[in-house]
């Protein structure tokens, strides 16, 4: 569709759904949930195993094709699990699977078919031995993982690095660069004299942000009718 034909009440009464599934099917899965954030099709989000957390004010966007799957294999009183902080942005088919630790920093932004994963899973010489060697994954603060990314065990990502688009990271990569590759390797440096401005900076009043995509929702979806929402699903038009 080239725009949305539901009328504001109608989109309104979804959105109030979704928070509704959100404190009560997901919220008990974690450990620890934040308040606020955006989660879109969050029954499109799986949880599984303990302890997984995660921050205030996160977009979580999940579609049927491409969940959302957090994943603690192992358990045992040294397992940190998974930690994902405030602000962040998990893009549709991110996978994050931990057996040790995996450390999401605040304003983190993980795009579409992302995966972390801190451990081998099975032991190289005896394939029948779960986990293998583990090492802890660290995403500093604001770092941006591009689409189709691979992070493996052991790699810390340094604040405000950008990793680009399907990149198999295996190893450390520096504060404010930009890395691509298989392996990953450094390929710019980010001028640190630019002002560098987060998600947290753009969440920082999330009121106000409210309120400013509410007035843009009524603007987009004025005129737009039960029965003309009803006819472009049944069936749709050309130019629709």
């Amino acid at each position: 569709m080239r725009k949305d034909y539901r009328p504001y009440y109608v989109k309104q009464v979804y959105q109030k759904f979704q928070k509704f599934y959100v404190n009560r099917f997901l919220r008990p899965q974690f450990d620890f949930m934040g308040r606020g954030g955006a989660y879109m099709k969050p029954w499109h989000v799986e949880l599984f195993g303990s302890p997984i957390r995660i921050g205030a004010y996160p977009t979580v966007i999940a579609s049927p094709d491409r969940k959302v799957r957090l994943t603690v294999w192992a358990g045992g009183p040294d397992i940190v699990g998974i930690d994902i902080g405030d602000y962040c942005l998990i893009c549709p088919g991110v996978r994050i699977a931990a057996a040790q630790q995996i450390t999401v920093g605040n304003s983190c932004m993980i795009a579409s078919g992302a995966y972390l994963t801190d451990s081998d899973w099975h032991d190289i010489y005896d394939r029948s031995v779960p986990v293998g060697k583990s090492a802890p994954i660290i995403l500093e603060e604001n770092v941006w993982i591009g689409d189709s990314v691979i992070v493996c065990k052991g790699v810390t990502i340094g604040r405000n690095s950008i990793i680009g688009a399907g990149s198999v990271v295996v190893s450390d990569i520096p504060a404010n660069v930009i890395a691509a590759g298989n392996p990953a390797r450094v390929v710019r440096e980010l001028d640190t004299r630019e002002e560098m401005k987060t998600r947290g900076h753009w969440l920082a009043d999330p009121r106000k942000l409210s309120r400013d995509f509410d007035v843009l929702d009524r603007a987009q979806l004025k005129g737009n009718t039960l029965l003309g929402w009803l006819r472009s699903l049944i069936f749709p038009m050309e130019g629709d």
